[in-house]
């Protein structure tokens, strides 16, 4: 491919980070864009160019047929001053396996690695230095032909824009409260459940609204087959502390493979936790809980690193884990690596990537 054009709308700003960060509303100075052209021969046109409106034409694939895919991960201004990076190469690897379940090109892993280190050093002042607070990452593929017609597009975009966010928990680390339902599922075998991909967060939107109606943060989602066994919740993966285990649902094509459930496995098989990934029932979770088996549930995601589950609904079940508070295995898992990601802790995984 290609050298990465710098465009000439590329300039430095004095950058003025607002006070109050809300999550995903505010955007760096620049942005990174390739084109894909099927007669072209593959990726075009590599460019960081000044962040701007999209002209587009309404008959565009990805508005009528959903081909879109994404991507979410963070960069952390270190307490030393430099800039890191948590697993980019997972994310991108992700956003590859994304890509061939929606038929959409793949992307070379190292040349958008290198093309997102250059963009953030451009734009390496909007990286807020306050305690929490770190700088979003969303990479997105889509579709773009004016074409009405059910096929795999052959014009796509890519962009890699940059947000800088506030901590997840700007009032300090707190449980969630969330609700477990059968009444929707979030994906099916043979679907595209295990990719990012736009659709599966519009079909979320519903069951989201409901729980936020009866007080709860999230949506624990049941396998939708027998909808009795857990998946997800719509925005983390979900773990499950028993009292001589800790258990995660494992990935079958109805879950999306997160890169940090991906290091909290490993980090827990370290500390020689017995981890497993299986089926786990509802009901599985009530009993334990009633038996006093059950220390915590705890999910895992890039926006919040770990969510502690202070409270779970299912039906006319409901119960408070750890009077409320945190849950200590959730604590620790959040201090190691938040730690990672700010630099208080040596890096002897080798999972982050550093920028110049």
């Amino acid at each position: 491919m290609a050298e990465i054009i710098i465009a000439p709308t590329v300039e430095k700003v004095d950058v003025k980070i607002p006070d109050k960060l809300i999550f995903g509303r505010t955007f760096t100075t620049h942005l990174f864009e390739m084109t894909y052209d099927e007669e072209l021969g593959g990726w075009q046109n590599p460019t960081i160019k000044k962040f701007s409106e999209l002209s587009i034409n309404p008959a565009a694939l990805v508005f009528h047929y959903g081909q879109s895919i994404f991507e979410g991960l963070k960069a952390y201004k270190q307490d030393d001053g430099r800039i890191a990076l948590f697993r980019p190469e997972k994310n991108f690897e992700r956003l590859n396996s994304s890509a061939k379940r929606m038929c959409i090109p793949e992307i070379d892993i190292d040349f958008v690695l290198n093309a997102l280190k250059e963009l953030i050093s451009l734009d390496r002042d909007w990286i807020p230095t306050k305690p929490g607070h770190s700088l979003y990452i969303r990479p997105l593929v889509f579709a773009y032909d004016p074409f009405l017609g059910v096929r795999p597009g052959g014009k796509y975009k890519f962009f890699i824009m940059l947000s800088p966010v506030g901590p997840y928990y700007p009032e300090g680390f707190k449980p969630v409260p969330i609700l477990a339902s059968d009444k929707y599922v979030r994906a099916v075998r043979g679907g595209v459940g295990d990719c990012k991909t736009a659709g599966n967060y519009a079909a979320s939107l519903l069951a989201q609204a409901e729980a936020k109606k009866e007080g709860f943060t999230q949506v624990l989602y049941l396998d939708a087959l027998e909808r009795k066994y857990l998946e997800e919740v719509g925005t983390m993966n979900i773990f499950v502390h028993f009292e001589d285990e800790v258990a995660t649902p494992g990935l079958g094509g109805t879950i999306l493979p997160g890169i940090t459930r991906m290091s909290v496995l490993e980090i827990l098989k370290d500390w020689g936790y017995n981890v497993n990934e299986r089926n786990i029932s509802i009901d599985e979770v009530i009993e334990s809980h009633k038996n006093g088996k059950l220390k915590e549930l705890f999910g895992t995601g890039t926006a919040a690193v770990i969510s502690s589950v202070g409270r779970l609904k299912y039906k006319d079940f409901e119960a408070v884990f750890n009077n409320g508070e945190v849950g200590e295995l959730g604590q620790k898992l959040y201090k190691e690596l938040t730690d990672l990601h700010y630099g208080r802790k040596e890096d002897l995984r080798g999972w982050l990537t550093y920028i110049d």
